[in-house]
């Protein structure tokens, strides 16, 4: 009896269409189902980082209650700081903290504007510029503790020859112009990296325009490429003083540890963070401990704020 054979496989346009159909429709759900599950996983991840960012709050002002109910406002404004006598006040570093912070940014905006420019607009390509992008960013690599250690070496022995010099009665070299100096070389390269990236996005043609119109290569930078980099180079600048604020280590090796309100700019003083940093682990009481949190609270207020403001000029610079 003859063996039957298989029916040829009916190939025709009508079904090579469904079957490439099918295979798109297919194709189309799992890119669907890949995006859902992207888009879900950034939701997630954004509302982990609010939820920490809220539950870090949380924390330090629950650790903070005994301070706040003993203290209350006393402790902002207050001017003496003696565990001994629990007495709190935290005026001194708060004064500490942000004179040594603005007047870091004050000194390092020259430089950093100064190296954002050369590498963005005059030099952004070749050797030098390669060892100069380089060096900036080793700036920022380098552990704090060094920049601490130098200061000690270096910078502090500078700083009391120019005391010496201006006649100062205790030339001891640490203090808070010491700390702002050494502040600003870690702070540059954060302003210098982020200005340079956004000065090299300025379109080439609004460049060539200002060259049209008889515009030297000054005026080209003071007209177009600063006003249309503003919003950036400003974002920088913030990004430089939220580095300033939050800066322990070296800080706490170079500003003198002096828990009395400074009396001029070569004065000791104290930071919030370096105070935290000093004195935590010496704590052996429950309102001195509290009293340092809230330390850390103020501190995570202040940098808060200050981003905010910072963010509400950004967005004005932007908008204008």
């Amino acid at each position: 009896m003859p063996t039957s054979l298989p029916a040829p496989a009916i190939s025709t346009p009508a079904v090579r269409d469904t079957v490439n159909i099918r295979r798109r429709i297919r194709r189309a759900f799992r890119q669907i189902r890949t995006e859902t599950v992207f888009k879900q996983a950034l939701v997630i991840s954004g509302l982990l980082l609010v939820i920490l960012v809220l539950g870090i709050l949380l924390t330090l002002i629950t650790q903070s209650v005994p301070s706040i109910r003993l203290l209350g406002f006393r402790f902002i404004w207050g001017s003496t700081w003696n565990p001994v006598k629990d007495v709190y006040g935290a005026f001194p570093f708060l004064l500490g903290t942000l004179l040594t912070s603005f007047l870091a940014l004050l000194i390092s905006i020259p430089f950093s504007m100064a190296i954002a420019i050369f590498l963005g607009d005059y030099y952004p390509t070749g050797w030098f510029a390669s060892l100069l992008k380089n060096a900036v960013e080793l700036i920022a690599a380098v552990p704090s503790v060094i920049y601490g250690f130098w200061g000690l070496a270096v910078l502090v022995p500078m700083v009391r020859g120019l005391e010496v010099r201006l006649g100062m009665q205790q030339p001891l070299g640490v203090g808070i112009f010491s700390a702002s100096l050494i502040l600003s070389i870690m702070i540059i390269p954060y302003a210098a990296s982020l200005g340079r990236s956004m000065i090299q996005m300025v379109p080439g043609h609004l460049k060539e325009a200002a060259y049209g119109l008889g515009a030297t290569r000054w005026e080209m930078i003071r007209h177009v490429v600063l006003p249309y980099t503003r919003s950036g180079l400003f974002a920088g600048i913030l990004l430089s003083l939220g580095r300033a604020l939050g800066e322990t280590m070296a800080v706490t090796m170079i500003i003198g540890n002096s828990s009395i309100l400074p009396k001029n700019l070569f004065a000791p003083g104290n930071t919030m963070a370096s105070v935290i940093a000093n004195e935590f682990t010496e704590a052996d009481k429950t309102v001195y401990l509290s009293a340092l949190i809230e330390l850390g609270l103020a501190l995570f207020l202040v940098t808060v704020v200050i981003n905010i403001i910072g963010k509400k000029i950004i967005d004005r610079l932007t908008n204008d």
